[in-house]
């Protein structure tokens, strides 16, 4: 986004950021918008909040499962201003599905399988049909033709700002959030296109900032001065250079075995396994006591085998290219403290920008690079804009993001 306001590609943000301060901060670890975003609208860390992936499993069962908002154990931002007598309007949070109860209005996020579900109080579905809202645009679209996909990604835009304009000057509120998805599935579909300045694709990523840009400068103009306002992200974003399947290079490495020879789930897993992983770069042992087919010792053998496996992981190169993948292996009691805390991978492994850790159960090669993903989730590149103040330097993470809006509330 600097990039673009000093090319005069989104004038009006330029204007907006020149009212007050924006500065480059920290995601969370792991860096996906699960667990981001539930640091964010809880202010604690995934140790409280029990949000440590997009994909979790039952270690009895090794059974996977999604986690949603019935799993977030810690009181949300708006769930807390509610409680202080605050109304308040939320659209389209990440892990907000199921709706929980608030005072005012909340519109889940992607996971929401249909509008009727997505909202609370239920009657607000109906009016979001009336406006042509939609939850998500189709990210399958970009395995079929990207150029769909972006037309797609336009029009759920333009539904996602008119609904939020609609509520935003029909209804009574004292904080109002819009989550704006569909910068993801562009960065995640179309980063490298636009890197490589591609003749048809770039012009068209250019332009879904073109229209995010207008959508600001009609909420600058909505805003009164005694508002507030914040912009903000989970994360950053670069190109992928590889996915990296942690499994495969767990089974490489004899850590970790299957029952069968081309396992379709974690539930394959043999009691001889010493570790498995899950997305992204979540790696647990396989605990005796935890895991239901635990094979390592707690204690002494547990943590040896955690360094191993993280010396091991810092040792890891790229078979194409020869570059180290990962820059940290971090222990789960470096990143996590809290109730939620026996959840908690036992290490974290944090990439070198570019390679993107996968938890795929089997695949029969460490890398791989295909055309349709070709952009990636960062852990430091995250951003945050609050008009009208000054952001005091320092190094801050999306863990600060629900104080700041505390405090100015």
């Amino acid at each position: 986004i600097t990039r673009l306001m000093q090319h005069g590609d989104m004038p009006n943000l330029a204007g907006l950021v020149s009212e007050g301060s924006l500065v480059r901060y920290n995601s969370t670890l792991p860096w996906v918008s699960s667990v981001a975003w539930s640091t964010y609208m809880t202010g604690v860390n995934a140790g409280k909040h029990g949000i440590y992936g997009f994909v979790e499993r039952h270690p009895a069962s090794y059974k996977t499962f999604i986690p949603t908002s019935r799993h977030m154990q810690s009181e949300t931002l708006w769930e807390y201003l509610g409680s202080q007598g605050k109304r308040v309007v939320v659209m389209n949070v990440p892990v907000t599905y199921p709706p929980r109860q608030v005072n005012g209005i909340l519109i889940s996020g992607f996971l929401a399988p249909r509008l009727e579900k997505a909202t609370y109080p239920a009657h607000v579905a109906r009016k979001l049909s009336d406006l042509d809202y939609r939850i998500d645009a189709d990210p399958w679209l970009a395995h079929e033709d990207k150029v769909k996909l972006l037309d797609e990604l336009d029009l759920t835009l333009a539904r996602r700002a008119k609904a939020m304009f609609h509520l935003m000057e029909r209804e009574d509120w004292d904080f109002f959030q819009c989550h704006i998805m569909e910068t993801d599935r562009l960065h995640h579909f179309l980063w490298e296109e636009m890197e490589a300045e591609h003749p048809d694709l770039a012009p068209r990523f250019y332009a879904f900032y073109h229209q995010l840009d207008q959508i600001i400068a009609k909420l600058r103009s909505t805003l009164d001065d005694r508002t507030e306002l914040v912009l903000l992200s989970d994360h950053g974003f670069c190109a992928l250079r590889q996915e990296v399947y942690v499994n495969h290079w767990l089974a490489q490495q004899g850590w970790l075995k299957f029952e069968v020879d081309e396992p379709k789930s974690l539930q394959d897993i043999s009691s001889k396994s010493m570790a498995y992983s899950l997305d992204p770069g979540r790696v647990y042992i396989n605990l005796r006591g935890r895991e239901g087919k635990g094979s390592v010792s707690p204690g002494q053998e547990y943590e040896s085998l955690r360094d191993e496996i993280a010396h091991a992981a810092l040792e890891l190169t790229d078979p194409d290219s020869g570059q180290r993948v990962f820059q940290a292996a971090h222990k789960r009691e470096e990143l996590y403290h809290g109730p939620c805390f026996r959840a908690a991978p036992d290490l974290v492994l944090q990439p070198v920008d570019g390679f993107d850790p996968k938890g795929a159960v089997y695949k029969p090669t460490l890398t791989h690079k295909g055309s349709i993903l070709v952009g990636m989730h960062t852990f430091d590149d995250a951003f945050l804009y609050v008009r009208g103040h000054k952001i005091k330097k320092g190094t801050w993470s999306i863990l600060d993001a629900a104080p700041t809006i505390l405090q100015l509330m």
